[in-house]
C-alpha cells in the first residue's frame, strides 16, 4: 500500500496568530520582529499583504519599512506561539497517531491508515485545514505525498501557492510538476549546494534526476546519492513521533544590539552563549565533543564571518570546557571585522549514563557544581548568578533573561 503523507505548515504563523490577538490588524501588513526598537531588528514572519509589498522574512526592519511604509511591527510572543503549535499537534492526533513535530509551524503526519476513516486525501486534507481555522483562526499550507519529502516539495512550492492551500506531489505528476523546478527547490539543497549544482549544469531538479548517480556519489558520496533519491521522488522515512527528541547538537546564537569590535567585548558575550549551551545541556542530560562557533559581521552584502567546529579531547558538559574550545576557534579565525551576530553550539551530543573517565581528570566534581548553579538558576531566575563581565556593557545575559529563543515571551 501506497503511503499517504501530510506535511501541514501554518501559513506566515507568528504573524497570523498576532492577526487573531488583535483583530484591527486583520486588513493591515504586518511583520513580527526581532527587536523593532533595535538596529538590530530582524523580520521573523511577514503576513501575506507585507510580502506583497516585498517584504522577506530575515531582513532588517529597516529595509522592510523602506518598501512598506505603513508597515505594523509587532514583537514576538515565543511562548504563545509555542502553546499553539503544540496545540495543533493535539488536533493533528485526531486523524492520526503518527505526527512528527518538524518545526514550530510544521508537522508532517501519516494518515496511510486512517485514510479510509474520513475520506478520500483531498477529503482529509480540507478537513485539518477547516479544524484548524475554527480552532485556532489560522490558516494552514498541506502538501501530500507518497513520502515525506514530496509532501514537504508539495507545500512548499505548490500549496503555498494555490488558493486552496493544498497540493499533492506523487509519482504520477513529478516530472511534470516538479522537475521543471530550479534544482534550490528541491528539499535538502541549500545555499552552497546549489552553487555547486549550478557549476556542474543541474540547473533544474529533472536534470539532478536524470544525471548518473555515480557521479553525484562520486563529488558527495551518501549525500550525492540522497539527493539524486529525492529528486526523483524517493524517500523511505518514516514519520515517527519524537524523531527530533534526540538533538544532534544544542546551540545559542544571538544578534548583537550594536557592532561589537573589541575582542574583549566579543568574549564576554561568547562566554555567556557557552555557559547558556552548557546549562542546556545538562538539563537534558547530554554531553557533547563537538564544539562549533559562529560569528557574523555586519556586512551581510559581503558574507564577512566564519562557521567553524573543533572535537573535543572528551565529552562534555561544562561550561569551561566548551568555552575554551569556542575562544580557541575564535582566536583562530576572527579577522577582526565588527561583530554583528555570534553563535555557539556543542554537538555529537550523547545520552549521558555511561562514559570513559579520566585518571587525570575527574568532571564530577565540577559538574556537581554546575548543576547546583543550575537548580539556583531554575528557582530564583537565570540573573540569580551571573558572571562579573556580564555586568560589564558588553554583557547580554540580563537583557536575554526574559526570553525564549532570543525573543520576547
Amino acid at each position: 500500500m501506497e503511503r499517504v503523507i501530510f506535511l501541514v505548515d501554518m501559513q506566515a504563523f507568528y504573524a497570523s496568530v498576532e492577526k487573531v490577538r488583535n483583530p484591527e490588524l486583520a486588513d493591515k501588513p504586518v511583520v513580527v520582529a526581532g527587536d523593532p526598537d533595535q538596529r538590530s531588528g530582524i523580520v521573523l514572519a511577514a503576513c501575506p499583504i507585507a510580502k506583497k509589498a516585498g517584504v522577506k522574512t530575515a531582513e532588517p526592519i529597516w529595509q522592510a519599512r523602506a518598501k512598506c511604509p505603513n508597515l505594523e511591527v509587532v514583537r514576538p510572543h515565543m511562548q504563545l506561539y509555542l502553546i499553539l503549535s503544540d496545540q495543533i499537534t493535539r488536533l493533528l492526533e485526531q486523524f492520526s497517531d503518527r505526527v512528527e513535530v518538524y518545526s514550530v509551524d510544521e508537522q508532517f503526519v501519516d494518515v496511510t491508515d486512517s485514510l479510509h476513516l474520513f475520506g478520500t486525501k483531498d477529503e482529509l486534507a480540507q478537513l485539518i485545514y477547516d479544524d484548524i481555522i475554527d480552532t485556532l483562526g489560522v490558516k494552514a499550507r498541506i502538501g501530500i505525498g507518497p513520502n515525506k519529502a514530496l509532501a514537504k516539495m508539495a507545500c512548499d512550492n505548490f500549496a503555498k501557492k494555490n488558493q486552496s492551500g493544498i497540493a499533492e506531489l506523487n509519482a504520477a505528476n513529478l516530472k511534470e510538476l516538479l522537475w521543471p523546478l530550479p534544482v534550490k527547490a528541491l528539499f535538502g539543497v541549500g545555499g552552497r549546494m546549489n552553487q555547486h549544482l549550478q557549476r556542474m549544469g543541474l540547473h533544474t531538479i529533472g536534470n539532478l534526476a536524470n544525471h548518473p548517480v555515480k557521479w553525484l556519489r562520486k563529488h558527495w558520496g551518501i549525500n550525492g546519492e540522497v539527493l539524486w533519491r529525492l529528486a526523483n521522488g524517493i524517500d523511505n522515512s518514516p514519520v515517527v513521533k519524537g524523531t527530533h527528541m534526540q538533538q544532534k547538537a544544542i546551540g545559542h546564537h544571538m544578534t548583537l544590539p550594536r557592532d561589537y569590535q573589541s575582542p574583549q567585548d566579543i568574549k564576554i558575550v561568547l562566554r555567556e552563549l557557552t555557559e547558556e549551551v552548557a546549562r542546556r545541556v545538562r538539563q537534558q542530560q547530554y554531553l557533547g565533543s563537538t564544539v562549533t562557533v559562529n560569528v557574523q559581521s555586519n556586512r551581510f552584502d559581503i558574507k564577512q564571518g566564519f562557521n567553524r567546529q573543533i572535537a573535543l579531547a572528551e565529552p562534555t558538559q561544562l561550561g569551561h570546557d566548551i568555552y575554551q574550545a569556542a575562544e580557541a576557534l575564535f582566536d583562530k579565525h576572527w579577522q577582526g571585522y565588527p561583530v554583528r551576530g555570534l553563535g555557539v553550539s556543542l554537538g555529537k551530543l550523547v545520552e549521558k549514563t555511561t562514559r570513559q573517565l579520566s585518571f587525570f581528570d575527574d568532571p564530577i566534581a565540577q559538574e556537581n557544581l554546575a548543576n547546583t548553579i543550575d537548580q539556583l538558576k531554575e528557582r530564583y531566575g537565570l540573573t540569580a548568578i551571573l558572571r562579573a563581565s556580564s555586568l560589564l556593557d558588553a554583557g547580554q545575559a540580563k537583557a536575554r533573561a526574559n526570553k525564549i529563543g532570543g525573543h520576547s515571551r
